[in-house]
Order: structure tokens, then sequence, then C-alpha cells
């Protein structure tokens, strides 16, 4: 008899973005002419920069000629990427790494949801509420069942509590998805000083810090005094500089960081990752990477920020085109998301309807990313600076 993991028959049956699927579907297909915003999932819509469509199609040659072939790569990651990251991610915020402290991926996705293969499933983990689903979901998977929730909402102006029970491991995503909203260096400083006192380990997801525009927000946890001890950070090109479909991430574990035996024994976190990632990923392409190498030329540069740039400046459109009819809205100034709260205390999904039949425009219900999400609704500012504005047109038409 072939015996299954009974922990995945824990999670939801469905996943959020799969339930959001099925009822666009059966909307476009009893109103086909009816034209669809889709400002829902968190997905780019601008082509890849042309600095890094030219480093594709120059890896591309490398690959077609005997001397340049690349077979296996590092699994790691090459180092030319790596110490590029390190050069213009970490080292201008005075943060020092080595190549081997970062670990190239293909999504910080799969990493968040990986990385607990190395840890005790016996840890009490604290994650906040809302919350990206993965974060939840993979840890039923693995079996932990002590889970910590941490509310954020408008009444703690979206800063979690330190939790009453002592938690091994805490999830942080910074700026957050999906609230938009952030945490000052004192703010988060809290958490690691919480962290080295008790011997926790923060998993801290930095896949949106290239669209923080306010003086004063990490853009790494590793800013905050003592943080190399205790933090693991995830990052991403996903929506940096539009990867979404090339698929390359990156996650940081400093040498500094211990996890112990159930004896009390020191152990490298940085060496089981590295045992791990080695022996379950073989690493991201070749012409993946010197794609990602590319943004940090001159050029690069400047065309993945004025991207950033034109998402966060639908952000404004979306958040002020809502403020003005007078919903109420968080994040959209350090995120390109736009957490807004339904109106008359709407249910996430009954929002989510409304706004699909009436305007046919495509967002998030809240509650789809935990009970704190409840009478909250997600928008992106990853659509097109057409349908962002052709959207606020919409929403002034709407109806309660």
């Amino acid at each position: 008899m072939i015996k299954v993991n009974d922990n995945f028959l824990k999670i939801q049956n469905n996943y959020l973005f799969s339930d959001i699927a099925k009822r666009v579907k059966a909307f476009t297909e009893a109103n086909p002419d009816k034209k669809l915003i889709r400002l829902g999932i968190g997905d780019v819509t601008k082509p890849l920069a042309p600095t890094v469509i030219k480093a594709l199609h120059a890896s591309v040659e490398e690959m077609a000629a005997g001397e340049t072939f690349k077979g296996y790569g590092p699994e790691l990651g090459y180092e030319f990427l790596i110490s590029k990251i390190i050069e213009n991610e970490f080292n201008p915020r005075g943060i020092e790494l080595s190549v081997d402290e970062i670990f190239v991926s293909d999504g910080s996705k799969s990493d968040t949801g990986n990385i607990g293969d190395i840890l005790g499933v016996d840890n009490v983990v604290a994650i906040t509420d809302p919350v990206y689903p993965v974060y939840l979901d993979t840890n039923i998977m693995a079996g932990r069942e002590d889970i910590i929730y941490l509310p954020c909402n408008k009444e703690n102006n979206f800063v979690p509590d330190l939790p009453e029970k002592k938690a091994d491991m805490i999830y942080l995503c910074l700026p957050n998805n999906p609230t938009g909203t952030v945490l000052t260096k004192e703010q988060l400083k809290v958490w690691v000083d919480y962290a080295r006192e008790n011997k926790s380990l923060i998993l801290f997801d930095a896949a949106y810090e290239a669209f923080i525009r306010e003086e004063g927000i990490p853009h790494s946890i590793y800013e905050i005094e003592g943080a190399k001890e205790v933090a693991i950070e995830f990052r991403s090109f996903s929506k940096k500089a539009g990867f979404t479909g090339t698929r390359c991430a990156y996650t940081v574990i400093p040498k500094e960081l211990m996890g112990y035996t159930k004896s009390g024994e020191e152990v490298s976190i940085n060496k089981l990752w590295n045992r791990r990632h080695s022996t379950k990923f073989n690493g991201v392409p070749y012409i993946v990477q010197k794609a990602a190498e590319s943004i940090y030329t001159e050029a690069g540069k400047k065309e993945v920020q004025e991207t950033i740039d034109y998402y966060m400046e639908n952000a404004r459109i979306i958040k002020e085109g809502l403020s003005e009819i007078g919903l109420e809205t968080f994040g959209g100034i350090n995120a390109p998301y736009i957490w807004l709260k339904t109106p008359n205390n709407m249910k996430s999904w009954d929002f989510f309807d409304l706004v699909l039949n009436q305007l046919n425009i495509v967002g998030t219900p809240g509650v789809g990313f935990g009970a704190n999400g409840e009478g909250y609704f997600r928008l992106t500012a990853f659509g097109s600076r057409e349908n962002t504005i052709e959207a606020m047109e919409r929403f002034i038409n709407l109806k309660l």
C-alpha cells in the first residue's frame, strides 16, 4: 500500500489564485464581450529591458560555439553574478558578504518554501497575517503544526506585535505582500533583538525592496546590527527586473547564522543549505544568470529603474484614484501593491464579485491571505498604464 504525506491533506484544497482563475474563467465564458482589466495576480507586464535581451542573445550565441559552450554550472550560482549582487545590492549599504553566502536559485517562492527542509518540524512558526500563502502552506506540508499568527491590520498600523509565545521561525515580508506596508529600521530592530535573545530565525523576504521610495526604510535586514546572526534574506529578480517568466533569484545565508541540534550543539545553517541546494538543485541556466548580471551595467540599471518607476506611477494613480472616491487605502508608496479597506465592512469575496461583475476588474480578496485579510482587497500596479487609468475611471462608477 502506497502511503501519502498526510500533511498535504491539511492544507486548503485550492490555492488562492486558482480560485480567482476559476471565477474569472466563469465570468469570461458568460460575458465574452466584456473587457477585463486584471489587477489581481502580481505578475509584471512590461517586457524585459533591452540590455537584458541583448545579454540573453549574446549568451545564447555562446552556447552555439564549442569554446564558449556551458554545460552543468555551479549549483550555487556563477561567481560573475554573485559578485555583482554583492557589489551593487549590499556593499553600498555597508553590508559585507562573501560569495559563498549567496545562493542563486530559480525563485524566492522556491527558496522560501524549500528552506524548511533543513529546519526541524518541531519548531514554533510565527507568520504575519495576512501573509503570502506559500509561507503557511509549505510549513503545513512539512508537518509543522505549532503556528502563531501575528495580526497586521489597520488597528495596529500593520506593525506586528512580538509573539507572546516563543517563536523559533519568524517570517517577515518587507515591503509586505499583500499589504504594501513597511517597517522602519527601528521597528525591524525590535525583531532582530527578539531573535538574538531567543535564538530564533528570521526568514526575511525582501522581494520588493527595489520599490522602496522613502528614506529610513531598510532594503535589507542586514542593515540592522546583529541580523547576520539570526536572519536569512530572500531576494528575487522577478519584480525588480521583470524575471517572473525568466526565473532567477538568490538567498543570503551568512556564515554567522547558527541552528541547533536537539542536544543544543551549534550547526552552520549556511553549510546545511549548501548541502541541500547542491543535492536537490542543478543550478539556474547560464543564459539566465548572464541576463541577471546585465541589470548591473549602467544601461541595465537605468532601464530597470525606469520600469520600476513606471509601476510605481501606476501605484500612485491607483492609490489616488481610490482615495478620491472615498476608499481607504494602504501601501502603494514603497511597494507595487495597494491594500484597500472594503466599503461598509463588505466581505472580501463579495467585494471581489462586485468589482468583477460591475466594473469588470479583477483584484485579489484579502481573506485569501489570512483571517486578518478579511474586509480588505489587493490591487497590483503591474498592469499597463492604459489599463490602470481605465480601471480608476471605472471605479468612479462603483455602486455599493
